[in-house]
This record gives structure tokens, sequence and C-alpha cells, in this order.
């Protein structure tokens, strides 16, 4: 295994310089690079690491959460506060269910087995996101307005939305008796208690780093340990009431930036060096996930619904929009950042296959078809329209 995560990490370093010298996202290049020599490739990585492959994801995932929550201000999120909850519930919404509709249409499955694809492929990838608008925030572009604030916050509603309906799809094919009112109130109900729980976990940080008086790389590590235990929560508790906790993550690095500025800062720097680290493993193991040679099987039709499905989403982003400042340039990198699928897709595209769905297959190779169209392609976009639209706060 410690071979394999020193070629991980020496090939993902090449391949990250490469692609940012080519002007492309250089996790993009760490991603070509799980793809080609993981266990769908040439099969270079030890087995070991792909068993804990879940596991390593989420953990790098947090470490971009715990980035983002602490590089979120008060003022930011009460200025993009109604439009960033309505970009975490309408574009979701609306292309899970245009995928659903056209899924079942061209691919003649039930509306259960294509409403566990549509809102598969419906997530947006927070891996791909959060890295891109935390850039924008540190070099001052769309600040202004608070858009990279606007994107991230939406998009961590976003998953919680997709993945709750997606949930439900799935209760409905195991048999469960699923009561869609009290699914739907989930949503809320998971949200809130995400963010209680971020809050009540960035006081108690607060609280014991002033108490207990310990160096920032210390802090640090303490809090991605405290941040690892509250995901754990989620399955925990996942009977008795339901919990975002990536978006408790979240919340708990804002509470420690608004309670505690000077130490926000601090361990931010210092999530942003473990970062280089957590990147590589992150994109990696999302590329390894891909099985390229399924992409095929969907042909033009799952082409189709997948641009289709982005099409609806580019005017969920426009309806949630309405009646913004941003310009139209500014609303179309809107759309673009919202666009790539990633994570998401690889973490939940081989469990209606593991459940026993008849289409558990397709809805797989529609998940893979669906990283490799909108990662590089969303992300490029997101890249070009962010330096042409964003304006530079002086």
């Amino acid at each position: 295994m410690a071979v394999s995560l020193a070629i991980i990490f020496a090939l993902g370093v090449f391949a990250h310089q490469l692609f940012t010298r080519l002007r492309l996202p250089g996790f993009l290049g760490i991603l070509l690079l799980g793809m080609i020599i993981g266990p769908y490739g040439a099969d270079w990585i030890d087995g070991t690491i792909l068993m804990i492959s879940e596991d390593l994801r989420k953990i790098a995932l947090i470490i971009i959460l715990l980035r983002a929550g602490l590089g979120l201000n008060r003022m930011t999120l009460k200025m993009v506060g109604a439009p960033a909850v309505k970009l975490g519930f309408i574009p979701v919404i609306l292309e899970g269910t245009a995928v659903m509709v056209a899924a079942g249409y061209l691919f003649g499955i039930s509306t259960i087995e294509a409403g566990m694809l549509g809102f598969i492929i419906a997530a947006v990838s927070p891996a791909v996101i959060v890295p891109k608008m935390l850039h924008y925030m540190e070099i001052g572009k769309g600040t202004d307005k608070g858009i990279p604030a606007m994107i991230l916050a939406g998009a961590s509603l976003d998953d919680v939305v997709a993945i709750t309906i997606f949930s439900s799809f799935a209760g409905y094919f195991a048999g469960a008796q699923v009561n869609v009112a009290s699914q739907v109130l989930l949503i809320p109900l998971s949200v809130l208690t995400g963010v209680a729980v971020g809050i009540a976990t960035g006081l108690l940080m607060v609280f014991l780093f002033k108490k207990f008086r310990i160096r920032h790389t210390k802090k640090t590590l303490v809090l991605l340990a405290i941040a690892i235990f509250l995901t754990s929560l989620e399955n925990m508790l996942q009977d008795i009431i339901p919990l975002a906790s990536l978006l408790g993550v979240m919340v708990t690095g804002f509470v420690i930036l608004e309670k505690w500025p000077g130490l926000g800062m601090e361990l931010s720097a210092r999530f942003s060096k473990i970062w280089v680290f957590a990147e590589i493993l992150l994109f990696f193991l999302v590329g390894a996930e891909v099985n390229y040679m399924l992409a095929g099987q969907a042909g033009l039709a799952g082409v189709a619904v997948i641009f289709g499905g982005l099409a609806v989403r580019s005017l969920g982003v426009l309806i949630s929009l309405y009646k913004t400042r941003l310009t139209p340039g500014e609303k179309a990198f809107c759309i673009m950042a919202y666009s790539p699928k990633a994570t998401v897709q690889a973490a939940l595209g081989s469990i209606p296959l593991t459940l026993g769905v008849p289409a558990g297959e397709l809805i797989l190779t529609m998940a893979v078809l669906s990283i490799i169209i909108t990662a590089p392609l969303g992300s490029i976009a997101m890249n070009i329209s962010g330096k042409r639209f964003l304006k530079r706060t002086a």
C-alpha cells in the first residue's frame, strides 16, 4: 500500500502541474490519472487503498468543506441568503425530475428506477465546486456580490436534497413504507439539524481551544477529528433523525471564524496546506471509481439525457437568481459553476445495482457518463466564465 500511495502522490503532482500548464483545471489531470492507472485501467494500485476509498474520499471532502466554512462570514451570507437557498432546491429538483421523465421515456424503465437515476445525476459535486469558489474568494473575484459564497452554500444544500430524494426512491424499491410527505419534510429537517449540530460543534471547539492552549497545528488535527466524528453521526442517527452532516461540517468552520476570527484564519491556512495532499487523494480515487468502459453503453440517448438535464438545471439557476443584482455574465458563470458532477455520482452510482434494481447497470453507466462529460466540461467552462465575467474586488 505504501508504494501505491507513493505512485498516487508522485504522479498526481505531475498530472496536476501538467494540466495547470495547459491552462486546464489541475484536478482534471488527477481524475484522469485515477482512470488510467486505477482498477479499470492499468490496475497499478493496491486493492487495499480502494477498499478504504470511500473513507479517504470523505476525509478529503471534510477538509475542503472545513476550508469553505472558515472562509465564509456573516455579512456575505446575509447578502446571498435567499438566492443561495433557492439554488439549493430549485435546480436540483428540476434537473432530477427532467432526467427521471426523459430516462423513463427513452430507456423504458419504471418510474422508481428513473427516479433513482434522476437524483443521482442531479447532484452537483462540492469536491469540484468548492476549491474553485475558495480560489475566487481568496483573489477577490465576484466577492462584491458574494457570488462564490452563494455557490458554496447552494451546492451544499443541493446534495442534501438530491440524496434525500434518491433515498426515498431506493426505499420504495426495497419495499419500505415510504410516506412522500414525510420524506419531503426530511429535507428541511436534515438541513436544520445539520446547521444546529454545526453551530454546537463550532461553539464547543472555540470553548475548548480557549480553555486549553495548544498549537494551531494540533488544533487543526483536533478539528479534523471532530468533523470526521460529526459525519459518522449521520449514519448512527439515520433511524432517529436526519442529519446533513457535511453541511454541519461547513457550519462548524463558519462559527469558529465568526467567534474567533484570528483562529479561523490560522486554521484556514493550515487546512489549505493539508488540501495539497487531500486533493490528490480525492480526485484520484474518484477517477479510480469510474469504469469508463461502461460509458459507451448508454449511447447517444444517455448523452441526450445528461445534456437535457443540464439545460433544465440552467433554467433552474436562472429562476433562482431572478431579481438579483447579478449581470447576465455573472448568471452565466453561476450556470457553469453549477454543472460539474463527480463525488455523489461516484458514491451512489453503484447502489441501485447492489440493491438488485433491474436497471442498476444502466444507472451506474449513466452516473459514470455524467462524470466523464460534466466534470471536465463544467470545470473548464467555470474557469473561462470566471475569468471573463467575475470582477475582482479592489
